[in-house]
């Protein structure tokens, strides 16, 4: 038992000397960049948890990449697969357009100031054709006010909406009489759950104090 505790303790310091050398705080691992080491199908210890790690890389055979909420996710396999089956549903199956998915989950990392989600939905929000003048407004926090005339009135929407339920936990009659108008019930419903979904993500990196591996740019300026 001895040998057994000194392996386990050998092990714990050059993890610790692995994450200081690359820059990174004591807890942090040097695999996930995050304070939760690397899980690997190996480490799934029931068929149903290797069913949903297969579910979450892609199939059989394929490995589940090392950083964000996916990796983190698997230390509770089951809420791993509640989130994807989400998460898959609002993105490919929901009503509302890829660009109004990303102008959420852009305000929701900005409140947030996460900086993994950030940089992987800036690409995202480019692919689905948001105006830069649309992403720098949210990356710059400006308000109402200091948005350009390049804005749409449904990008303005998209952006008091989510600011609002984040801030005051609820929306004014109005803000939701507008957003019924614009994306119906079911599409205010589902932009509500998008904000929820990824502020969920947002609370989970954060918590795990995830990091931008290396060659991953930080896009998101302090407030």
């Amino acid at each position: 038992m001895r040998v057994v505790g000194s392996i386990v303790i050998v092990m714990g310091f050059a993890a610790v000397a692995g994450a200081q050398s690359t820059g990174l705080p004591a807890d942090i691992d040097p695999q996930s960049f995050s304070r939760l080491p690397l899980l690997t199908r190996d480490d799934m210890k029931d068929p149903d948890s290797q069913r949903i790690y297969d579910m979450l890389a892609g199939g059989p055979g394929k490995t589940v990449g090392a950083t964000g909420p996916v990796a983190i996710s698997l230390y509770s396999p089951k809420v791993a697969e509640s989130i994807q089956m989400l998460n898959q549903y609002l993105r490919f199956h929901g009503v509302l357009k890829a660009r109004d998915f990303e102008v959420a989950i852009l305000v929701v990392a900005r409140e947030f100031d996460q900086q993994y989600e950030w940089s992987g939905h800036e690409m995202g929000a480019r692919a689905a054709k948001v105006p830069q003048a649309v992403i720098d407004a949210i990356k710059f926090n400006k308000d109402a006010a200091g948005f350009s005339d390049g804005f749409s009135d449904r990008d303005t929407l998209l952006i008091a909406f989510t600011r609002q339920l984040l801030h005051q936990h609820k929306l004014d009659p109005g803000l939701y009489a507008k957003a019924v108008a614009v994306f119906g019930k079911q599409g205010t419903l589902e932009l509500a759950t998008i904000i929820g979904d990824y502020a969920m993500a947002a609370m989970m990196l954060n918590a795990a104090d995830q990091h931008l591996p290396p060659g991953r740019e930080q896009l998101l300026p302090p407030k």
